[in-house]
């Protein structure tokens, strides 16, 4: 479809919003102000496990009336769930883009009186068990007046638009198969914290540092740390020193001062900080800290490892400790278990601000962590100003209702129809130089992603705005020659548009049709057009600019390679001709995303770039990886994420590893932090890969063992016999060299907001900080689980003794659990998953608040609340007993 056609389209879809309007403003916005429109699950069971019933209900209580028939009015909601019924109550329902459906009245509808209500049932894909999966800021349009959002749906609370999940076929995502999760409830969390039978006191929490180090060996006697002791530090160690400093200074009121190791130091108390390449055989990110009650000694193998020495040191520290601190004498000797430590981050669906992204940083480091996989370019949005390309952020970083994207994206994801909406907004290149300084300080490397072929909406639309932009500047330029020249008009044909197609995503005249998993018709760059592969090194360049103006070099880029649309490109004329030519090695269609892979890799060697890609983008089919020798690059890093055991393709970390990839083992049973935290409706995430991920769950989480997490399937079958599932040999890691380490992963469709992100990461990524970093004892192919107990129990406690509070106090909303409660012989009793987790009931319906500190007696049928509490602020989600 060229792009007179794509307007021409646009045009038609808009036609009612152009008709005579029959309300005014006014209308519009009494109408959406006074009309409730709620979300709600009718039947997840209707279909199997294919679909569910739904419906809306519109509850009229303006003084507006929908009059019977066809109108302008369109009512636009955003639905991750496409919505199979084209017509009900006289209404037709169509899907847009993505997410955003709009419905539209016809000749038969009845109308809609003030004072009355409308259900609009419908049947659609999949099943919904979260409240969360019904999206914010449904809106109401008429005319070529502005739209306006449905009051009660322009809030987080979900409360206010999604009607409450009770029933069986409305908890459970389907009934045949049988879906076997076991529903939370106050009971079953007590259940489930109670196998936690290890006691630890405050003191042995308190020593419990996260991550475990390798080796330690605590003394008798503490180090009172107070403005008395000074810092001596090695001359290359100046920027760690610095932090270091910053750190006392800001978490716990210590002003020490630092002076380089050449000026001798007086008799005061001191910590002294040193590199010696030969600690641990030259291992990178080693250290020794040994604590005496006046010297504290940190060295480490290279920087890296002092810095982490440092931070050892802080995880001692109680949290809110000020000015005069006991930190416990002791000898440690650590190193990391893999040199990746890392944790992915989506804030191209959904941008949460640059605070969160500092915030995220800081606190990875504080957990040794070192690697920010920065998702920053999806279908919803590019989130980074790039020099040249002002259309990437000025049209790829907002999305309203711009049904021809001329001002902005296509609104998704809750965003509503107003670039004052959430999810709106980019850093800028300053802001990102100012990002890689401080994350360079703190040995953090980000690794950009810029998405492609697939999941590239984005950047496919801002350059297509840049096209015409340009395309029109070039057609004045040459009316103004014609008339001042006197050109002929043979000449005048001649319109240089090189500037306008010299980044183009996409062929004007490509009719190839398809659609995504996310419900996308467009959203795939075009891979047989030289133009695409310009746009990402010219993209790639401007990064490169950026990473040395922050004084570190851009090493590592992914490029995505994810869930492109079957269908991509097959009707596209110039992927056509490159099919008919016999000599470039491309024969169909099947040879494309081989070929865009080897571009990319081709073009970032030449910048000394390693390529990363999700590991569908390096397959060419559900078992063999791409030829590795095909691409000249020493690294080439693959995500591996899919590890649905019962779909057959959980076993490609080995198969790329023994295939020469460097593998991140990335599994969504496991390190996909956008899913729950428990299975119940009010938890905010998705849920395609397991019912629920919790902290303990990715603490067991096995990485030298692939195989040894298969516990269950999708619908909460325990896995007896893995090999027997799949239905074929498994292949065993043959090269584990190449297995680079571990990241979490968050994405973000239904993380809208700073608090909401940050508490689907915290604390769940401390468990992978510990995984990455510590080995257990415990790991293998058969668990020992009393052992691995025990670890649970001192890692828990420390989580809720004092990380947790650290967490707060730096700012960052994490996710308290859930208590868990029962009602035993007339006494009631409170647990969390993490020990010293102050927990809290009201037997007046949340009127007030007492501390649990022990059982107390209850009568059967009074109502009890409950809930964790960290502080004033801090609270988890109330449950409720009886």
């Amino acid at each position: 479809m060229d792009f007179k056609k794509r307007a021409l389209a646009s045009l038609i879809a808009a036609l009612p919003l152009m008709a005579q309007a029959q309300f005014s403003q006014n209308d519009v916005n009494s109408f959406a102000k006074e009309t409730t429109l709620t979300f709600a699950v009718v039947d997840n069971f209707h279909n199997k496990d294919a679909g569910f019933l739904g419906k809306i209900i519109l509850n009229n209580q303006s003084d507006v009336a929908l009059a019977a028939g066809e109108s302008d009015w369109q009512l636009y909601i955003h639905s991750v769930r496409k919505i199979n019924t084209e017509h009900v109550a006289g209404l037709n329902i169509e899907h847009v883009n993505g997410d955003l459906h709009r419905i539209v009245p016809t000749k038969d509808f009845k109308g809609l009186p003030a004072g009355k209500s409308l259900e609009i049932e419908f049947d659609a894909q999949v099943w919904v068990v979260a409240y969360t999966d019904f999206m914010p800021r449904a809106f109401f349009v008429s005319g070529d007046h502005k739209p306006a959002i449905f009051a009660n749906t322009d809030s987080e609370d979900m409360s206010q638009f999604v009607a409450p999940f009770e029933r069986e076929n409305q908890l459970r995502r389907y009934n045949e198969p049988k879906d076997r999760t076991v529903l939370i409830t106050p009971e079953v969390r007590f259940e489930r914290n109670q196998q936690t039978t290890t006691k630890v006191s405050q003191e042995d929490a308190l020593k419990r540092i996260i991550p475990k180090p390798q080796k330690v060996e605590f003394n008798r006697g503490v180090a009172k740390l107070d403005n008395s002791w000074q810092i001596r530090f090695q001359g290359q160690l100046k920027n760690e020193t610095m932090v270091f400093m910053q750190d006392l200074q800001n978490d716990y009121g210590l002003t020490l001062k630092a002076e380089p190791d050449h000026i001798k130091a007086n008799k005061e108390k001191l910590i002294s900080l040193k590199v010696n390449p030969q600690l641990a055989n030259g291992k990178s990110e080693s250290y020794t800290l040994e604590i005496d009650d006046d010297r504290i000694d940190i060295v480490g193998s290279d920087n890296a490892g002092v810095f982490y020495a440092m931070q050892s040191l802080l995880n001692l520290l109680p949290a809110n400790s000020q000015g005069a601190i006991e930190v416990p004498q002791l000898e440690l000797e650590d190193s990391p278990r893999y040199g990746w430590r890392g944790m992915h981050y989506d804030n191209g669906r959904n941008y949460h601000g640059k605070d969160a992204m500092f915030k995220l940083v800081e606190q990875m480091a504080r957990y040794k962590m070192n690697k920010l996989h920065w998702h920053f370019s999806e279908d919803e949005g590019w989130r980074l100003e790039i020099p040249g390309l002002p259309e990437l952020t000025d049209i790829g970083g907002y999305r309203c209702f711009d049904l021809e994207e001329k001002e902005c994206l296509l609104t998704q994801l809750g965003t509503g129809p107003f670039k004052s909406g959430s999810g709106n907004g980019y850093l800028t290149r300053s802001e990102f130089v100012e990002l890689l300084t401080f994350a360079r300080d703190r040995h953090i490397q980000i690794i950009p992603e810029i998405e492609g072929p697939g999941h590239a909406r984005a950047s496919i639309k801002a350059m297509e705005a840049r096209y015409h932009k340009l395309a029109d500047e070039a057609q004045k330029v040459a009316k103004n020659n014609l008339i001042n020249k006197k050109n002929t008009k043979k000449e005048a044909q001649q319109v240089d548009i090189s500037a306008a197609t010299q980044y183009l995503l996409s062929d004007p005249n490509d009719t190839s049709v398809y659609m995504t998993v996310q419900n996308y018709k467009d959203n795939s760059m075009n891979v047989c057009m030289d133009s695409t592969y310009a746009f990402l090194d010219k993209v790639t360049y401007e990064l490169q600019q950026m990473y040395r103006e922050a004084g570190v070099q851009l090493t590592n880029l992914h490029f995505g390679g994810d869930e492109v649309g079957a269908g991509s490109w097959v009707d596209s004329p110039i992927c056509q001709a490159m099919f008919a030519d016999p000599n470039n090695g491309v024969a169909g269609a099947g040879d494309l995303k081989p070929y865009f892979t080897q571009r990319v890799a081709k073009l970032l060697e030449k910048r000394g770039i390693s390529p990363g890609a999700w590991e569908d983008g390096l397959m060419y089919d559900r078992t063999n990886p791409f030829k590795r020798d095909e691409f000249p690059n020493k690294t080439f890093t693959a995500n591996v994420w899919d590890n649905i055991w019962e779909w057959g393709v959980a076993d490609r970390a080995y198969r790329l590893a023994n295939a020469g990839y460097q593998v991140i083992l990335s599994h969504g049973t496991h390190l996909y932090f956008d899913h729950p935290y428990e299975a119940h409706p009010e938890e905010r995430g998705y849920y395609w890969a397991t019912r629920y991920t919790d902290t303990k769950k990715a603490f067991n989480y096995m990485p030298d063992d692939v195989y040894a997490n298969a516990d269950y399937t999708r619908t909460r079958e325990p896995i007896e016999n893995l090999e027997a599932l799949v239905g074929r040999p498994l292949p065993q890691l043959e090269k584990p060299e190449n297995i680079l380490g571990m990241q979490g992963q968050v994405w973000s469709e239904t993380i809208r907001t700073e608090d909401q992100v940050l508490a689907m990461i915290f604390p769940r990524i401390l468990s992978v900080a510990e995984r990455a970093w510590h080995k257990a004892p415990w790991e293998g192919e058969k668990v020992d689980t009393k052992t691995q107990e025990k670890d649970w129990a001192q890692f828990s406690a420390a989580v809720g003794l004092k990380e947790l509070t650290k967490l707060v106090n730096a700012g960052v909303n994490v996710n308290l659990p859930v208590p868990g409660g029962i009602v035993n012989n007339g006494k009631l009793q409170v647990n969390t998953p993490f020990a010293y987790l102050q927990t809290e009931y009201s037997l007046d319906n949340g009127a007030t608040w007492l501390a649990y500190t022990a059982p107390i007696s209850v009568s059967k049928e009074q109502s009890i609340a409950l809930r964790s509490s960290l502080n004033d602020k801090s609270k988890s989600r109330i449950t409720y007993i009886n």
